[in-house]
């Protein structure tokens, strides 16, 4: 009953502010009371309850679906004539005399894109639709499926703020029986096509389609709880460092000492190797600017003294040898052969 569905298209922008209806509205007399057991079941009414209520006019449409115990679900319920039967044909054709009433169901645990999507397509399925979505409460969920990250009133209120959804039908059950269709005025039951089996039965909705009274809705792939919760389990360490630094305790987050340790331990590992690593790409991103800034300084040094002129003299420039060299107007090699000439001249003069 994880429900998944096709794409839908954007939702429009809510309100700032968001009411309770289940706070403001639920039973606290007899009558109350038994109108709610009537029609739902009975309700923890402590589960129920969410602070920070804001009045806000949901006559208007701008707050959430009522749950099926309020006023506003069962003044619509009051008002359905059931009597007049609604055909898949008549409701295909847009010749329904009053809104048809779709049954959608599910756990609706963290709820995501999928959920919204499906419920997209039970709205739309039809003009003119009233859309109830059941929603099961824990003790059944846990019984059949096991244990979900949200509770019953957590999945109550977010299925609520959901744009499709005219109503939320809360403590759901899992199989429908004929009692459940005609107490909420059910036309149609809107889920994907593949069988749904449970204790006893194939397909859960077999019987549903053997009245004709279902309506085929697509899964979403690639998106459910379960892929949700795969993600945390398998970045558990990464969530559970990162919540122990924003303050929760090892307890809340049932940690035990040595794991609490390990973890902080390994997130001030990480730190260390993070401030490493940009202390090393600030050093190279230094060198690199050095580098070009360099280039840049002894290019203008060179410029400075090509417009200057003081290279050209520099290079005219001559060492004093050279400069003694230049007047007499003879090499050192014709230094060197006078001097050999004179010395073989004053040998030969001796000999005589």
């Amino acid at each position: 009953m994880d429900n998944k569905s096709a794409p839908t298209t954007p939702g429009v922008s809510g309100v700032d502010e968001w009411h309770d209806a289940s706070a403001e509205s639920s039973p606290t007399n007899e009558e109350s009371s038994s109108k709610k057991k009537a029609n739902t079941g009975t309700v923890d009414k402590r589960s129920m309850q969410f602070s920070g209520s804001l009045d806000i006019n949901v006559d208007l449409n701008l707050g959430p679906a009522p749950l099926s115990y309020e006023e506003k679900a069962i003044q619509e319920r009051e008002n359905c004539d059931y009597k007049t039967k609604i055909t898949l044909d008549m409701a295909k054709s847009g010749t329904a005399p009053r809104k048809i009433r779709i049954y959608a169901d599910g756990i609706y645990d963290l709820f995501h894109a999928g959920h919204a999507r499906q419920l997209m397509q039970a709205k739309n399925i039809f003009k003119n639709v009233y859309l109830l979505v059941g929603v099961c409460n824990d003790d059944l969920t846990h019984s059949k499926k096991g244990k979900t990250v949200m509770d019953e009133a957590e999945r109550y209120e977010s299925v609520r703020h959901c744009r499709y959804v005219d109503e939320v039908v809360i403590d759901a059950p899992w199989v429908l029986d004929d009692e459940f269709l005609t107490q909420n005025k059910i036309d149609f039951v809107a889920h994907d096509e593949i069988p749904y089996g449970a204790e006893g039965s194939d397909d859960i909705y077999q019987h549903i389609k053997a009245r004709g009274m279902f309506v085929a809705t697509q899964r979403t792939e690639g998106v459910s709880t379960s892929d949700i919760i795969c993600r945390l389990v398998r970045d558990y360490d990464m969530y559970v460092r990162r919540n122990l630094a924003r303050g929760y305790s090892a307890q809340d987050l049932n940690v035990g000492f040595l794991k609490k340790n390990q973890l902080e331990l390994q997130t001030r590992l990480d730190t260390v190797k993070s401030k490493f690593r940009t202390y090393e790409e600030e050093s190279k991103t230094f060198m690199e600017r050095w580098e070009d800034r360099s280039k840049e300084y002894i290019h203008s040094f060179i410029s400075l003294f090509e417009k200057s002129g003081v290279l050209h003299l520099l290079h005219r420039s001559q060492s004093p040898s050279m400069i003694v060299g230049g007047h007499s107007g003879k090499s050192d090699t014709e230094d060197e052969d006078i001097a050999s000439q004179k010395k073989s001249s004053k040998s030969t003069h001796e000999t005589r």
